[in-house]
């Protein structure tokens, strides 16, 4: 009985000889691989947990100076930020608060310069919109009306596009294209809960220009009406 197991022994001790001549390399390679790739992900985790740490400290000193109006501090902290992080979303929130400060101070070159950035380089567009409309109002105020157009004729989030037209139509009332304000505006209070203060505001627009939106509306409304008849 023992010669037999130890024939099956050494049998089975064959078998793997020959498995693992056949299919070692191979294995073995597969598993660096594996291990590689699983380190490597660690390895972003961490480097991504990193990043993320920093640019809320950088963020966090640029707050830090808006609280103490120290402009000189604040942008420090931007630049450094945009710098070596400028591709999160830290980055591109500091942008907005850093411009609205520096808009309260006058510094409205270096306002328009972050804006800009964070229109263009931002990854979420949310804040990319944000930034359009802002830059659109300082834009407003320093008369260039065309570019302030420009930046609210640019790709638009669904969920901007109410503040989107009213600003719109604030620019075109500007350059007196009255037809085409009102074409916004109307865009706009159509698009706007009407439960919200804001809406008000923007119909109050369109009275100044002569129209009543809910006349209009109805009109609409019943016109739809009468060709699905």
């Amino acid at each position: 009985m023992a010669n037999n197991f130890d024939l099956q022994e050494q049998e089975q001790l064959e078998e793997i000889k020959h498995f693992w001549k056949t299919w070692g390399n191979l294995i073995t390679w597969a598993l660096i691989v594996v291990m590689g790739a699983f380190a490597a992900w660690n390895g972003w985790r961490l480097w991504q947990n990193r990043q993320a740490q920093q640019a809320t400290a950088l963020a966090e000193a640029v707050e830090a100076a808006v609280r103490v109006n120290d402009t000189a501090r604040l942008q420090q902290a931007f630049g450094d930020l945009k710098t070596g992080y400028g591709g999160t979303v830290q980055a591109a929130q500091a942008g907005l608060q850093a411009a609205k400060a520096l808009i309260e101070v006058e510094k409205t070159d270096d306002a328009r310069a972050i804006l800009t950035w964070v229109a263009e380089k931002a990854d979420d567009p949310g804040l990319r919109a944000l930034a359009r409309l802002r830059l659109a109002g300082l834009l407003v105020d320093l008369k260039a009306y065309d570019e302030a157009l420009a930046q609210v004729s640019a790709s638009m989030p669904a969920e901007f596009a109410a503040l989107t037209a009213d600003r719109k139509g604030d620019v075109l009332q500007l350059q007196n294209k009255k037809t085409e304000a009102i074409e916004e505006y109307r865009r706009a209070w159509k698009a706007l809960d009407e439960r919200l203060d804001y809406r008000r505001l923007v119909e109050a627009k369109l009275n100044a220009l002569g129209v009543q939106p809910q006349t209009v509306a109805a009109a609409d409304k019943a016109g739809h009406a009468g060709v699905t008849q």
